[in-house]
């Protein structure tokens, strides 16, 4: 089944809504979101576990907060239990591939390599800009970075670390940007809805009082707009490879190379001189990431263009 695109700037969409047009109703939906939380969430408690019976060591008491190397990449590669999770509710409740989520492979291939190719000259020459800028974009940030990992460790464990980001990010956008808002938009409701209430969700899902404090709102309401950017992204594609190379290069900056020194910083290059709870630099931060990813947004899109 087939129905007119709501706005021709997403008509891409129906490449991976049509497949989700067999088995939209909504009580197929919310049992599948229950059985993805259930499933990924006794995957994930059954993996740790033997990996902590087969493994023991000091990296078992940094795993809460990602404080090792080996504590972050379990974290990050757990996310492959949401990913097995959701292909198994596709099967069962919607008669549906995982791959079907992803949209055709060689389109997602193509956009998530071009997007990359793209973000990467940005990010590039956003460096460049930082550095030639009298005194720095932030000099009172920057000059304040701590080492964290050498650079030869960090260099051996950089394949490993790509592959583990690579899993957690796929994952989110598969469940986030390919199941619920691919199910929602096959029920034929309006595009705000079907791009702000997965955005919400994942908005809710990074809200962390207790490692940001009163900034917590503000680190969800990121997120959000995050969500919504990456959201838009994918019905103009019509894949979710330009959604992943965005959030893959971002949460190389975040995880990789700029850790915070309180949380999920065992494979950051440097940590940065402020923690999530801080009342102003991490305000500050937070208006000048999200201009970065607005350009990354920009950049994504013309990287898709036909």
């Amino acid at each position: 089944m087939s129905t007119k695109p709501a706005t021709p700037a997403y008509a891409a969409h129906d490449l991976v809504v049509d497949p989700a047009r067999s088995a939209p109703q909504f009580w197929r939906l919310l049992l599948g979101l229950l059985l993805i939380g259930v499933l990924s969430y006794a995957l994930t408690a059954v993996a740790v576990q033997t990996l902590i019976a087969a493994f023991p060591g000091t990296w078992v008491r940094d795993l809460p907060a990602g404080g090792s190397p080996v504590a972050m990449l379990v974290l990050l590669s757990s996310f492959l239990c949401v990913t097995i999770a959701v292909a198994c509710t596709l099967r069962l409740l919607h008669r549906r591939s995982l791959s079907s989520v992803i949209g055709p492979m060689p389109l997602a291939l193509q956009q998530f390599g071009r997007t990359c190719l793209r973000l990467a000259i940005l990010m590039a020459a956003l460096a460049l800009l930082w550095l030639i800028l009298p005194g720095g974009l932030d000099a009172g940030v920057t000059s304040d970075l701590t080492p964290n990992l050498a650079l030869h460790q960090w260099l051996r464990l950089l394949p490993l670390a790509l592959i583990a980001i690579f899993i957690q990010i796929s994952a989110e956008e598969i469940l986030f940007r390919g199941y619920l808002q691919q199910t929602l938009a096959a029920r034929g409701l309006h595009p705000l809805i079907w791009l702000l209430v997965p955005s919400a969700i994942f908005a809710v899902g990074h809200y962390v009082p207790e490692d940001a404090g009163m900034n917590a709102p503000l680190i969800a309401l990121w997120a959000g707009g995050f969500g919504l950017l990456m959201a838009d992204l994918t019905a103009r594609a019509g894949t979710l490879g330009p959604a992943m190379a965005v959030h893959f290069v971002n949460n190389i900056i975040a995880i990789l190379l700029f850790g915070s020194p309180t949380s999920l910083s065992g494979l950051a290059l440097f940590l940065v001189p402020f923690e999530l709870s801080d009342p102003v630099i991490l305000r500050q931060m937070l208006w000048l990431d999200f201009a970065v990813v607005g350009l990354c947004w920009l950049v994504a899109r013309l990287a898709i263009r036909r």
